[in-house]
């Protein structure tokens, strides 16, 4: 049954040439899954080029699409699988976008007082995961380095199921000397690693606070640690000490989020 109102669709088919799940034409991206294409619609960030959906999925974006004033194209789920590939969770449906906005450091709006700075983290589910704690935290921004970053569409974008419509992202090309604007711009510049000086729910705090975080198993680099005013750890009170990197972000956020809301 068709949304009540709404003309039928026509049924089509993609352009015989594939391209890849990451990245449609030029910076354009491709995003799938509910949540995600959803978010994207709403968020009115992005130019909106084409959106594809089953008809099973559609009446879950139809009053977001109407809203966008996109008109849908009605596919086979089949072909969204042989567009995006058969371990891609597409839920039925793709939107074509253009790139968010960017944003500069001294662009970035100060409301929680907290920004992320990752510090060449790509494992685009552990970014993705982040993302969307951050905004779950209303995070004013994340920093990710342009180099040994991730890739700000297809996988990430599922994993961060929606959020990245709602978390300003900076690229910059060197994290150290982002982490020194930073700091003339007025932030703690805060490290968190299992082998810090001190106890997050101890370390010193003010906002606006910059929370630095390192890749698994290598951590902050030498001069990202170097630029921090302090390196602090997550004690763990079970036999485990450390967590994944997107689970401790989470955690740390909400230790930064309540400690700060009390100064």
């Amino acid at each position: 049954m068709r949304p009540h109102g709404r003309k039928p669709i026509s049924r089509k088919s993609f352009p015989e040439k594939r391209r890849d799940a990451s990245a449609a034409s030029g910076d354009a991206a491709l995003l799938y899954g509910a949540h995600t294409v959803r978010e994207a619609l709403l968020a009115g960030r992005r130019e909106l080029l084409a959106l594809y959906a089953t008809e099973n999925a559609l009446p879950r974006i139809a009053e977001a699409a109407a809203r966008a004033g996109v008109e849908p194209r009605l596919v086979d789920a089949r072909e969204l699988t042989r567009r995006l590939g058969e371990d891609t969770v597409h839920q039925g449906l793709l939107l074509e976008a253009g790139p968010l906005p960017e944003l500069a450091l001294d662009e970035i709006e100060t409301k929680s007082g907290i920004v992320l700075a990752l510090d060449q983290i790509t494992d685009p589910h552990n970014v993705g995961a982040m993302l969307r704690s951050a905004a779950a935290f209303a995070v004013d921004a994340a920093i990710v380095t342009e180099r040994h970053g991730p890739q700000l569409s297809g996988v990430l974008a599922k994993a961060a199921s929606g959020a990245l419509e709602h978390v300003p992202v900076v690229t910059v090309v060197n994290l150290a000397r982002s982490l020194e604007q930073l700091a003339s711009q007025g932030y703690w510049l805060l490290g968190l690693d299992s082998a810090g000086e001190t106890d997050l729910e101890d370390a010193p705090l003010r906002a606006p606070v910059a929370l630095v975080l390192g890749a698994e198993g290598k951590g902050l680099r030498r001069l990202t640690r170097e630029r921090c005013d302090l390196v602090a750890r997550l004690d763990m009170p079970g036999p485990i000490k450390s967590l994944n990197v997107s689970n401790a972000c989470a955690v740390a956020l909400s230790v930064l989020q309540r400690r700060l809301a009390k100064t």
